[in-house]
């Protein structure tokens, strides 16, 4: 499967799984199945994993195209695929183990869905930074911790998980391991009822001495840090970033119908015909539009080509699609009007996705400390 055939295959989803579906899963905060088979059927699961496990092996451009292309449609689904390739490059990279190898294989195939595990309840936003620490079991470790926000919780087939090593000094000094969904004393804590993204199953869960052995660790001793933000941290920002591209495009189009289509009958023109003020929202709409995908364009080819300015657009890339989202969608419910309050549009559930991205690990506040401390030539962590 090629860049094409990947963003084709998306856009298919998008329209005949995701969009048909999309609001009566938010309405129910229902987490969609049919999105994740769909999505395996068609060889996006495996889109990531290199070509010797029988993936695709596309990179950072594809996958910011096709994550734009299912959030356009249902950015819950959308966080689901983004959580799942995060674990994907999470496995990619650690040794291939037998058991390594075989859920690469299955992922491939289609049959495998994965999500991080990373957040913990005790250390809130800063996700690099579990509180929770692994114990001694022979040649493996003993797992207890409390996780939160867990996207695909109970539906997932396996987790990467974070954990503080035994010999721990500080919260960073982390190790990451794959635990498979049956693993005994893995549970959902928690029922999931958000304000936004509704329909991907964040619960918590809880790990109570699950057992881990040697050959489903990911990292070396220590190496968790490491893994979040060379592996993880980069591809998170910027598919977090290409969700908010997604909404932004979804209620810019939602908009520029509602004008052209909804009409004053006494002065016989529509809305955008009627009222110039309202074009000139859709025009600033659609104008950060654009600057974000400029935006993620710029930094896919960061991605591509490392430089010294790499790291900076990574971190800013998530803070300022996240601004971006939550403006252009405020403006579509007031240029909207009673159409968007009274749900008579998707524009309200857009709103409400689109404030997710501030609030997820690391949240806006967070990456904006990152940025300052990084100009000031200061550690991150």
């Amino acid at each position: 499967m090629d860049h094409d055939t990947a963003v084709s295959w998306a856009t298919q989803i998008a329209t005949s799984v995701l969009a048909p579906t999309a609001t009566q899963n938010d309405k129910e905060a229902r987490f969609s199945s049919a999105a994740v088979a769909a999505l395996g059927e068609h060889g996006l699961l495996g889109m990531l994993v290199p070509t010797s496990f029988g993936g695709a092996g596309l990179g950072p451009r594809a996958f910011a195209e096709v994550m734009a292309t299912l959030a356009e449609a249902d950015p819950s689904a959308a966080m689901v695929f983004l959580m799942h390739s995060l674990g994907v490059a999470t496995i990619a990279a650690a040794p291939a183990t037998g058991a390594i190898r075989r859920t690469l294989e299955e992922i491939a195939a289609g049959k495998h869905l994965t999500t991080l595990a990373f957040s913990e309840a005790g250390s809130r936003s800063h996700f690099w930074a579990p509180v929770s620490r692994a114990r001694r079991n022979g040649d493996g470790v003993l797992v207890s911790a409390k996780k939160s926000w867990v996207t695909s919780a109970a539906y997932a087939q396996s987790y990467v998980v974070s954990t503080q090593r035994p010999e721990a000094q500080q919260t960073t000094d982390s190790t990451l391991y794959l635990l498979p969904a049956g693993t005994p004393g893995l549970r959902v804590s928690g029922a999931w009822d958000g304000m936004g993204l509704r329909a991907n199953a964040s619960a918590p869960m809880v790990l109570e001495d699950c057992r881990v052995s040697r050959e489903l660790q990911l990292t070396e001793e220590g190496g968790g840090l490491r893994a979040m933000t060379e592996v993880v941290l980069p591809l998170f920002n910027l598919g977090s970033a290409a969700v908010s591209l997604g909404i932004a495009r979804a209620v810019v189009s939602a908009t520029r119908e509602h004008l052209a289509t909804s009409r004053f009958e006494h002065l016989g023109a529509s809305l955008g015909e009627s009222l110039p003020n309202l074009r000139a929202q859709l025009a600033v709409m659609q104008i950060e539009t654009d600057g974000l995908a400029a935006r993620i364009h710029d930094v896919v080819g960061h991605l591509e080509h490392p430089d010294d300015v790499t790291a900076l657009r990574v971190l800013e890339v998530k803070a300022a699609a996240g601004e971006a989202a939550i403006a252009i969608t405020s403006l579509a419910m007031r240029v909207c009007g009673g159409a968007a309050f009274s749900r008579h549009l998707s524009i309200e559930r857009f709103f409400r996705d689109a404030h997710a991205g501030a609030v997820m690990a690391p949240t806006g506040d967070v990456l904006r400390e990152m940025i300052g401390r990084s100009l000031l030539g200061m550690p991150l962590f």
